[in-house]
């Protein structure tokens, strides 16, 4: 998956599957938001401060959480990658749920 990582959308960053899972995985966009519910500069810096003090706490199987950090300091991304992030993450675990859902009703 790609996300826009400027508001014209000619510079994205991948993100995987296996990314996205370590997120969750982590909880790692919970709380990022300020009070008002918008994401900016500072919520990259904490999002990278959390995931940085994460591989600095395990001592060993830090690999994982190494594989999300080309997406998190990638060169482009800024408030706005991590806002589309967010939003990719979001559609990502509602699709991972509806799939649950689906499964679940089939079973019974």
């Amino acid at each position: 998956m790609k996300i826009n990582a400027n508001a014209s959308g000619t510079r994205t960053i991948e993100v995987t599957e296996e990314q996205l899972q370590l997120i969750k995985k982590y909880s790692l966009l919970d709380r990022l938001t300020n009070s008002l519910g918008t994401v900016n500069e500072d919520s990259l810096v904490k999002l990278r401060l959390t995931v940085r003090s994460l591989i600095a706490s395990q001592e060993m199987d830090a690999k994982e959480l190494l594989d999300l950090c080309p997406v998190l300091y990638d060169e482009n991304m800024k408030a706005l990658g991590l806002a589309n992030l967010m939003n990719c993450y979001n559609r990502w675990l509602q699709k991972k749920n509806e799939e649950q859902q689906a499964e679940e009703n089939k079973d019974a």
